[in-house]
């Protein structure tokens, strides 16, 4: 192969030619020799077609022809005479291998193979050389510059490397080139020089040792008056940015910035002023067009990687280009009018009008901090033009008035292909939209805003950050330029409102920038400066609709963050108490029911439309659907408002004739029914945000929409559609808040929520997803609530969390016990869960279940959790005999062999039956009951605790009754009730020792010190008119002993009188005394009763649940009947009796009737209110948590205060609660449920991760909770909220 023949030559060059061809695209797009090198020595792992080319046939066989003999010796001898090869030895091929490589017919192969190729290769190459100088003979001959011109206008941007043919070139002839390109050559022979300069390989070209004269030389032919010329040398540029290393582009960027910049400076070019104008197809402004362009496109490629290069590169690109844009004009800096000269920043505005390179340039930390030091250190004249720009475009009103031909400049550059030339107004409105896009993205971060204050022209001030931002909310209302159908169009986008819009959008969005840029005063001032003077009658020029609805939008923006929604509320300060001016809310506020109302003049001589009324309702929604907020717009009546709007949107739609297909006024009149369809659910949509709060849901069950709202909201929920643009979660934390109260569950009830709800519980457990296939059988739940149901399960616990919403499901409705339960037969209520889940007593039952285990457990997990609520507890034992189901369920679940006969089985279902057993007998706190665990335990006795199938519960179950103490009589407190004649500051004095023994010593308050100490306090405020809230009436004892107890109070006595008796505080004969007591107060209240026409079942007769406060009090007084009732009835007076004594406020003559109707107590519109209004603000973790769990806090404290915390604290705390709220103020109940709270934090969090809180405060009874460790920070809150809250748990009497 050394002496090679013509005709082997000549076939080897087409061999080698074919596959240069073939890898032709991996070639091209290598950036540098080595990468070429590179695809070369890997080409058989990378191309799958490595064996099929001709060439590599061709070697092979030659290598087979020359070593095939040597192979087969080789291998004989390694395997003959019997070697083999041992372990941890080469293996044949690889002792072949070596063989061969180190034997002589290999080395003189080689060496003959490469001297072929390299003779082969050289002729290749002079072959290709020859061609190629044909070629650019021929190219000079017919001289295609048209041709040039076409290639440069597609290329000066991103010239492709693979539509291009290259020229190999060594240094010497890159040299000679060089020279060529000198400015002092003729014109035709360095246009030949930068031709052939283009087609030659970009690494060739970089690794020259001449770059620095040939970048000189190059940059002289951008210069050059030629246009063929300096064409060719951006199309250099343009191939070099696209196929370099980043140093190398970086250079090139930096040359064609500096050559621009030099452009300007040494006046080489013929510059054009504004008021000239600009036509973009003059050879000058195509020239510099070009270059403009291609420097932006390379401003926006260059963000993608260079953060993988040193900073001082990207520094070089952003310094150039910052200078660049620096450049001004001296007429530019003594003149305002359009006698100025165009500067850079035109040009560049004009590609790229919202400055989306800078947009990217600031996106990452990286370029951001170099870029904002350089124009803080250097290049502050940048910011100061773009201010200047927004100054001059606001203070002009020519502008102003020719507003209309600015946008459509706009819409003509970007849809018209004809759009040649830009007068000088269009030109600054280009500019005015630039730096208004690269203000506001510098706004964004901190460092942009310490650029501010800025130094301008013809302003003796600085102009400041905030002097910036209200200039940009006056240009929104002044030069509104958009359209008032509220579609932003392709033109409007362009408008100064819009522009304006985005810029406060892009702000709001962020947190930190929101709260330095948008959280005063004076922007809210200058946001409200139209709606306070439409309030003040007067007409604002140019303010349309959607000028108000864009200052609603950002408004709705602020509202949605707390730390916005306190600056509309209370102001920048956040001074609740400032009563010096109106808040932004309350201007809001009266401009929203002025508008509902049509209490306002018509705006434009046009009725507001239904996007301006919600724009302006959906503010408002943003702070009524925050108890503080609601606090400051309650006032304004906006539920009512916003009713009659709904109600009169209704009547409208329901008189609007039906469109008729093909009738000339069906079109019209379906456009108008639509709109009223869309105004009455808007107004539906933010009527149903009042029941985000206890307080608001009262205000909505008032407005006689709660059902509508409901549906409505049941629509939305099963479409899982988002609460509004501001909400994060969905319905959920809403449904529960509704769920709370009688009326909302009615209301779900009626609009299908609860048989939705109970339908999918029902598909989980017993049928499974429909569109889930079935390969493998279901794997069998490990836990007792595993993934699949435990949403429904938490929704079922959301649901049946408060009494009064399970009385209305399933009071006075007995169970349908069927003989027989179809397989397809869905459950559809709450009734139906119980029956068929909890409630199983029958094989029917049992064999109408596939998962009998797993469903019947959900049923159980479900009754513990309700079972924690005593008043469902007693509901249930009264109308089911719950307890004797369980019993009879844990009798037969026992084995049958006669080794063990009578032992009980134990499994997951028989131990949560007697969790539940043992939950239901015992009552107490942390301290006075133990549960006993719902798991096994290891080793050989896996549960020892003892089951059983009837009462009394086994001994080991039973705490030591506790020991009455008896305490001496002579502390502190004794000695001050003794005193006689007590004057008007006895109260004071007692109030102030009461605190320091709850503090010091709170182990003396208790027993017959609590007893006199309250009887004392009472009595004495009683005998004060200013202390009585109620007017006294006088308990008597006509026909008290015809009464008959209710099952549930039957029933909770027994559990009273268990209790007492472990407590030790009761007689053997209790139960009587204590029906004769309740008997009693049943009497007294009712005088102060009134029939009521509500359809609620719990407002039917008297009060539907047990006297837990009138228990408690029995207690406390050691099972004195006599001495308890004597207690209650001048306590009855007092205020505190509303929210201690629940059956106190049932149907009572001393509300209005309204809010007796509603079924809604002030515990929950009042107490639960302000609960959920302090925990916002002190603990907003906890706040957080219930939040993301769909909980809410008012649920479970109206849980623990409507049975005075039985079951989770203490006897002695349940007596000092008692007492704090009795003696210090019935405002001491929102302060003690925040201290739970805030005892409870770190489990409620934690219970939130596990996504289990609702059952961990409901089933756990609260640990290491002592009144006295939080009294201080009760007192404290006191000092905070005191005012507030005592105000209005004075207004409940009050329609």
């Amino acid at each position: 192969m050394s002496h090679l023949s013509s005709e082997d030559e000549s076939s080897l060059q087409s061999l080698v030619r074919q596959l240069l061809k073939s890898i032709k695209e991996r070639i091209v797009g290598a950036p540098s020799l080595e990468c070429v090198e590179e695809i070369l020595l890997h080409l058989e792992e990378t191309d799958e077609n490595f064996h099929n080319y001709e060439l590599v046939k061709y070697l092979r066989n030659h290598i087979d022809d020359i070593l095939g003999s040597v192979i087969e010796k080789e291998t004989e001898k390694c395997t003959g005479e019997g070697r083999t090869l041992v372990s941890g030895q080469d293996t044949l091929v690889q002792q072949v291998t070596r063989n061969i490589r180190e034997s002589k017919e290999y080395k003189d192969m080689m060496r003959s193979m490469k001297n072929s190729m390299m003779i082969v290769v050289e002729s290749l190459i002079n072959k290709f050389e020859e061609d190629q100088l044909k070629k650019e003979e021929l190219h000079r001959k017919k001289q295609h510059e048209q041709h040039t011109d076409y290639c440069m206008e597609n290329c000066s941007d991103s010239g492709s490397l693979f539509n291009q043919s290259y020229t190999f070139m060594n240094q010497e002839q890159l040299q000679i080139l060089i020279e060529r390109m000198d400015p002092g050559q003729p014109m035709e022979v360095r246009r030949d020089a930068l031709h052939t300069l283009c087609c030659a390989p970009p690494s060739d070209v970089l690794n020259c040792e001449y770059w620095g004269t040939l970048c000189k030389y190059i940059a002289a032919a951008l210069s050059d008056p030629d246009s063929t010329l300096s064409d060719k040398g951006l199309r250099f540029y343009a191939k070099t940015f696209s196929s370099s290393t980043f140093s190398i582009s970086r250079e090139i960027y930096t040359c064609l910035a500096k050559h621009l910049e030099s452009c300007f400076t040494s006046q080489q070019m013929p510059v054009s002023t504004l008021s000239v104008g600009m036509d973009i197809t003059s050879p000058d402004a195509v020239q510099i067009l070009k270059k403009f362009r291609l420097l932006n496109e390379f401003q926006k490629e260059v963000p993608s990687f260079w953060i993988r290069h040193p900073e001082k590169f990207m520094e070089e690109i952003v310094e150039s280009t910052l200078s660049l844009l620096s450049v001004t004009h001296e007429q530019s800096l003594n003149s305002d009018t359009l006698d100025c000269a165009l500067e850079p920043v035109y040009f560049l505005a004009l590609l790229d009008i919202k400055a989306s390179w800078f947009k990217k340039w600031m996106h990452g930390y990286y370029s951001r901090t170099v870029v904002l030091r350089l124009l803080e250190n250097k290049y502050k004249s940048l910011i100061t033009a773009a201010v200047q720009q927004c100054l001059n475009y606001f203070d002009s009103g020519k502008l102003e008035d020719d507003a209309t031909d600015n946008l459509c400049t706009m819409l003509y550059h970007i849809n018209s292909a004809q759009r040649t030339y830009y007068t000088g107004s269009e030109l600054q409105y280009i500019c005015f939209v630039h730096s208004l896009c690269l203000l506001g993205r510098m706004l964004m971060y901190t460092h942009g805003r310490k650029l501010f204050p800025v130094k301008v022209n013809n302003k003796k001030e600085p102009v400041s950050l905030m002097d910036l931002l209200v200039l940009l909310i006056r240009m929104m209302y002044q030069h509104p330029n958009t359209t008032q159908t509220g579609n932003v169009t392709q033109t409007d986008s362009y408008a100064a409102a819009n522009l304006v819009m985005e810029v406060l959008r892009m702000l709001c969005g962020g947190k930190e920038c929101a709260t330095e840029c948008l959280y005063k005063n004076i922007i809210t001032e200058s946001l409200l400066f139209p709606i306070v003077t439409l309030l003040k009658g007067k007409q604002i020029k140019n303010c349309n609709e959607t000028v108000l609805i864009n200052i609603a939008d950002i408004l709705a923006r602020i509202a949605s963050t707390d730390r916005g929604l306190s600056l509309l509320l209370f102001g920048e300060n956040d001074s609740t108490n400032a009563t010096n001016c109106l808040s932004t809310a309350h201007i809001i506020a009266e401009f929203t029911k002025r508008l509902l109302d049509g209490e306002l003049p018509a705006l434009d001589s046009t009725e507001p439309s239904s996007a301006l009324k919600g724009a302006f309702i959906f503010v408002c929604r943003q702070m009524y659907n925050t108890c503080e907020g609601l606090e400051v717009l309650m006032p304004y009546g906006l539920h009512e408002s916003i009713s009659e709007a709904w109600k009169k949107a209704s009547l409208i739609t329901e008189r609007i004739p039906t469109p008729v297909a093909g009738s000339e006024s069906g079109s019209s009149t379906a456009h108008e029914l639509q709109n009223m369809m869309n105004l009455e659910e808007m107004l539906l949509d933010n009527l149903l945000n009042f029941a985000a709060t206890p307080k608001g849901l009262l205000l909505l069950q008032q407005t006689g929409a709660i059902n509508e709202c409901v549906n409505y909201m049941f629509c939305r929920f099963t479409k899982k559609l988002q609460v509004s643009k501001c909400e994060k979660f969905g319905y959920g934390v809403m449904v529960t808040q509704v769920a709370a109260t009688a009326p909302g569950i009615v209301a779900l009830q009626s609009s299908g929520f609860i048989k939705a709800l109970v339908m999918e519980l029902w598909s989980v457990l017993e049928c499974g997803r429909d569109d889930a296939r079935m390969i493998n059988p279901k794997p069998a739940p490990v836990e007792a609530i595993d993934r699949s149901c435990q949403k429904s399960f938490l929704a079922l616990v959301n649901l049946l969390s408060s009494y009064q919403a399970v009385y209305e499901l399933i009071g006075n409705l007995p169970l349908p016990n069927k003989a027989v339960y179809s397989l397809r037969e869905v459950p559809s209520s709450v009734v139906d869960v119980i029956d068929r889940l909890i409630i199983i007593n029958s094989n029917a039952k049992i064999h109408s279940l596939f998962n009998y285990e797993h469903s019947h457990m959900f049923g159980l997990r479900l009754l513990s959790v309700l079972c924690c609520n005593l008043d469902i507890l007693l509901l249930l034992e009264s109308q089911y005999s719950v307890t004797e189901i369980l019993l009879n369920a844990q009798k037969e679940n026992v084995r049958e062999d006669l080794k063990n006969l009578g032992d009980f089985i134990i499994d997951g279902l028989s131990v949560e039956r007697n969790h539940i057993l043992i939950r239901m007998e015992l009552i107490g706190g942390a301290s006075e009951r133990d549960l006993p665990p719902r798991v096994l335990q290891k080793g050989n006795d896996p549960y020892p605790w003892p089951l059983f199938s009837s009462y009394p519960v086994p001994k080991c179950y039973l705490q030591e009754p506790l020991k009455n103490v008896v305490l001496k009589q002579d502390n502190e407190v004794i000695k001050l009730l003794k005193i006689p004649g007590k004057q008007s500051d006895w109260l004071e004095c007692c109030k102030k020792q009461f605190r320091k023994n709850m503090t010091i010593k709170p182990e003396i308050i208790k027993g017959n010190t609590l007893v006199e100490l309250l009887e004392n306090v009472v009595e004495f405020l009683a005998n004060n008119p200013s202390e009585c809230f109620f007017r006294p009436y006088k308990a008597t004892d006509d026909g008290v002993m015809h009464l008959t107890l209710s099952p549930v109070q039957q029933l909770g006595i027994k559990m009273v009188v268990r209790y007492g008796r472990f407590l030790g505080v009761l007689k053997t004969d209790a139960d009587e005394e204590l029906a004769v007591l309740l008997m009693h107060c049943d009497r007294f209240l009712k005088q102060q009763q009134v029939a009521l026409g509500s359809s609620l079942c719990c407002l039917q007769g008297g009060y539907v649940g047990h006297d837990w406060f009138a228990s408690t009090a029995f207690l406390i007084m050691s099972g004195d009947g006599e001495r308890t009732l004597k207690f209650l009835q001048p306590f009855s007076n007092l205020l505190v009796s509303a929210f201690l004594w629940l059956p106190r406020l049932h149907s009572s003559i001393h509300l209005p009737v309204e809010r007796s109707e509603s079924g809604i107590h002030p515990v929950y519109s009042c107490t639960t209110y302000f609960i959920e209004m302090l925990l916002k603000k002190e603990l907003p973790l906890v706040f957080s948590a219930f939040r993301m769990s769909g909980f809410t806090p008012s649920q479970i404290c109206q849980h623990w205060l409507a049975q005075c915390f039985w079951n989770y604290l203490n006897w002695t705390e349940i007596g000092h609660y008692i007492a704090i709220c009795i003696i210090l103020g019935p405002d001491y109940q929102v302060y003690m449920c925040i201290a739970l709270l805030k005892h409870l934090q770190q489990d409620v969090l934690h219970h939130m991760q596990t996504q289990d809180l609702q059952v961990f405060l409901k089933e756990e009874a609260i640990h290491g909770f002592h009144i006295s460790s939080y009294f201080e920070y009760m007192e404290k809150l006191e000092k905070s909220y005191r005012t507030t809250i005592l105000a209005e748990m004075k207004n409940i009497n009050i329609k």
